[in-house]
């Protein structure tokens, strides 16, 4: 407790003549020993002044032995002022209010907020169309929304309707996809376009039912079904599982626990509103329950995680080892006519980058090809010239370098490919691109190739 003690025979400068004990005053005129149990910040002063005030005025009326009278309040008082007095500033964080909501109704009410503006997503109070909703999810499969944002409005413009996108031309489609990465998404969309093409233009309502659409699967289906029908089902993506894993404390393997998020994530899912909780889940992933340094003070499910309270959330989801990815090398032929044009030839329809164009290619394997075995790999025999600089490129299971060798013909060589001047309108994958790119589009003074070569 502070202690007050009064002096009446200090000096005009805060000195005791006597003793040489400096004081201090309070602003009412009284005046105390300077001690370190009654050193307060100038920020808290004030309520000191304006307490003791107000016990001043209740003297005056003769209330004091009514304010008195009231123990709680008089405690609450000493203990803030003790507070004050032992470190110097009120509590950091006040302590939550109690709630009676449920997890879904405080994040609900956190996303009616805080939710973010996407091209996809319908205006509040509106309902979702199914074939934005679709769209959009398949194009956010293993790809971040930054990314996707302007292939969706793309898409919607070429093909504002399921119809219109089945009716496409599949290397159409391929080509407005390129850069996307993931090309069997791109097949799989086209496929299931024809599917509710043929089905009257109108898709599943049940998660059960869109799995039976190619390239849906388990999180699609709870999206899908839960965004654009409100179907009670949960939509699993990376941020869902991060948020679901620190809410329940599972420290178990993120890769062997999937089934366990899923039933948890569709335990939380309220009766209403489906399709804003699973947004709301996923863009408090994004925002709050990040992978690193979590926002936990501004969480609506602070109350709720076990992971905070053991102060292990920055520690889940738990991911397994990450596997060294193995190193493919080969040799790319980048042929180019005077009119600039380029010689692509399309890929097998299985695969990787399965019915996507590249420039002729060599296998890939752990060596790069000498020159001699690279020009028995190269689609005609030409004056090949090596460029310095190696292409290189990450797939998901494996990197990818590649040694480029270029030339310039005068008479286009008889071939099952396509010499293509407009690139823009090739279903060219990035890695592809990368290749084309490395070898300039200017004229050649050395590499010409003589007609004998053909």
């Amino acid at each position: 407790m502070l202690q007050e003690h009064s002096r009446t025979r200090f000096g005009p400068e805060g000195q005791d003549p006597a003793a040489g004990t400096f004081f201090q005053t309070d602003g009412l005129g009284k005046r105390s020993r300077l001690c370190s149990s009654n050193v307060l910040p100038a920020q808290n002063k004030g309520r000191i002044r304006k307490s003791r005030a107000r016990e001043s005025t209740l003297r005056r009326d003769g209330d004091l032995r009514t304010e008195r009278s009231r123990p709680a309040a008089a405690l609450r008082r000493w203990f803030r002022l003790f507070v004050f007095a032992r470190f110097g500033h009120a509590p950091i964080m006040p302590p939550r209010p109690k709630t009676t909501q449920n997890p879904a109704a405080r994040l609900l009410a956190w996303y009616d907020v805080h939710r973010r503006v996407l091209p996809w997503r319908a205006p509040r109070g509106e309902r979702a169309d199914p074939y934005r909703v679709w769209l959009s999810e398949i194009m956010l499969q293993q790809t971040t929304v930054q990314a996707v944002a302007s292939y969706y409005r793309k898409f919607l413009d070429q093909w504002p309707t399921v119809e219109a996108l089945a009716a496409a031309p599949l290397d159409e489609v391929l080509t407005a996809w390129a850069g996307l990465g993931y090309y069997a998404r791109a097949r799989n969309l086209h496929k299931a376009a024809k599917a509710v093409a043929e089905s009257g233009g109108k898709f599943p309502d049940t998660a059960d039912e869109l799995r039976k659409l190619p390239g849906i699967g388990a999180y699609t289906s709870g999206a899908i079904a839960a965004i654009a029908f409100d179907r009670r089902e949960a939509a699993m993506d990376a941020n869902a599982d991060r948020v679901i894993a620190r809410l329940f404390a599972v420290t178990e393997p993120l890769a062997k626990v999937k089934p366990k998020l899923l039933a948890l994530g569709k335990s939380l899912v309220p009766q209403k509103r489906a399709g804003d909780f699973a947004q709301a889940l996923m863009d408090l992933g994004s925002a709050i329950c990040t992978s690193k340094r979590p926002a936990c003070m501004s969480c609506p499910l602070f109350e709720d995680c076990e992971a905070r309270k053991q102060g292990i959330q920055e520690s889940l989801p738990v991911k397994g080892e990450k596997a060294v990815r193995p190193l493919k090398r080969g040799a790319a032929f980048v042929a180019r006519d005077r009119n600039g044009a380029v010689l692509l030839m399309r890929r097998p329809e299985s695969g990787l980058l399965g019915g996507m164009m590249q420039p002729p290619l060599g296998p890939w394997t752990e060596t790069f090809p000498t020159r001699a075995a690279a020009m028995k790999q190269a689609p005609f025999k030409a004056d090949w010239k090596k460029r310095i600089d190696i292409v290189r490129h990450g797939f998901t299971h494996f990197e990818l370098e590649i040694e480029v060798y270029e030339t310039l013909v005068d008479m286009r060589p008889k071939l099952d490919g396509q010499w293509i001047s407009d690139l823009s309108k090739a279903a060219l994958p990035t890695v592809m691109r990368k290749i084309v790119a490395s070898a300039p589009d200017r004229p050649l003074r050395t590499r010409r190739t003589s007609r004998r070569s053909f």
